[in-house]
């Protein structure tokens, strides 16, 4: 009787927490689909011009136009789906740069291109504005990320561009989204717009991913088919789906699928993810550390969040990282993929 009771209050509970969450996941997804889509067409446009939009924050780290455009794209449209008032983000960015005389042109770049997202809204199943936004209103969006978070409340965290070298140099970034209550993580959306469809293609460089995709037919899984990955607190359930590509339109849930970590766990056939750059983290300290616990096969190395995407889709299962001394992690770096992999984990326990 008692495990029937509480077997019972389980799905009580969880029925509760879809619900209660189930708007939020959706403009979530909805909001990661259009920032992705904003990336693609600003990395295009690197790629395509060799334009050097890349410009350095105080810390010495790469922003281009994306960084701001895509967070006062997520800003507005959920400052519009849910009341300005009752929207509360912590961000990557601010507009201190972005503001000066000097950045004039860069400006106008960034509110040029978020009108231009916004105005795709409707395919996305969201309400863009009605007319577009002013230079006023996008510095607004991108400032009212200002939150400092906390154990308590609810707010949302944001990391516009994961990935920024990645995302200059046309390899892998990532968008993350997730809304926190009371200090834990309970809606999580990657976006992860160069994450290919197939696993093997991860470990050659980017040019060649670029150079096979134009090589093979239009319906092959193709390097340049992005996806998005989501998951709810509790579900016990996380899902993947396709970035929308050209002019289609978002068709969702009906275009995801479930996903799940890896079942390896024999450390000889298990892979870990590792940061690109040596200085993001000590590759021969990983690789010592990784041959003493039994790890033989080679670390997969890719940009950004991407690698919880890796993990969570059975691609590694292993993230090891060991920052320089002084780094400090960011909420915004982690809990949308946190949320995914423990939910994924969850559905093939």
């Amino acid at each position: 009787m008692e495990e029937e009771e509480e077997e019972r209050e389980s799905l009580t509970l969880d029925k509760s927490l879809e619900a209660k969450y189930s708007k939020e996941l959706d403009v979530a997804v909805r909001a990661v689909q259009m920032a992705c889509f904003l990336c693609q067409k600003v990395q295009e446009n690197f790629i395509s011009k060799s334009n050097n939009q890349v410009h350095s924050k105080d810390d010495n780290s790469p922003v281009t136009v994306a960084d701001w455009s895509v967070q006062a794209t997520v800003s507005w449209l959920l400052s519009e789906s849910f009341g300005s008032k009752n929207v509360s983000i912590v961000a990557e960015e601010d507009v201190q740069s972005l503001s000066k005389a000097e950045a004039a042109g860069l400006l106008a770049a960034v509110v040029k291109t978020v009108n231009n997202c916004l105005a795709e809204a409707p395919r996305f199943g969201l309400q863009g504005p009605l007319i577009p936004l002013g230079t006023s209103e996008v510095l607004e969006a991108i400032s009212r990320c200002n939150s400092n978070g906390g154990p308590k409340g609810r707010f949302w965290a944001l990391d516009p561009v994961d990935g920024t070298l990645g995302f200059v140099r046309g390899d892998q970034y990532a968008v993350a989204l997730s809304l926190i209550e009371n200090g834990e993580p309970v809606v999580g959306v990657l976006g992860c717009p160069n994450y290919p469809m197939r696993k093997e293609w991860l470990s050659y460089h980017h040019r060649y991913h670029r150079i096979i995709s134009k090589l093979t037919p239009p319906t092959s899984e193709s390097w340049d088919k992005g996806c998005v990955m989501y998951a709810r607190r509790g579900s016990g359930e996380a899902w993947i789906q396709p970035v929308i590509q050209g002019n289609k339109k978002l068709v969702w849930p009906n275009s995801a699928r479930p996903v799940n970590v890896s079942s390896i766990e024999n450390p000889a056939l298990a892979t870990f993810c590792e940061p690109v750059e040596k200085s993001n983290s000590s590759h021969s300290f990983t690789a010592g550390l990784a041959h003493s616990v039994g790890v033989r096969k080679q670390p997969l190395r890719v940009y950004s969040m991407v690698k919880y995407a890796a993990i969570a889709r059975g691609d590694a299962e292993i993230f090891m990282k060991f920052a320089r001394s002084g780094y400090k992690e960011k909420i915004w770096d982690h809990a949308a993929g946190a949320v995914i992999i423990e939910e994924g984990w969850r559905c093939g326990d």
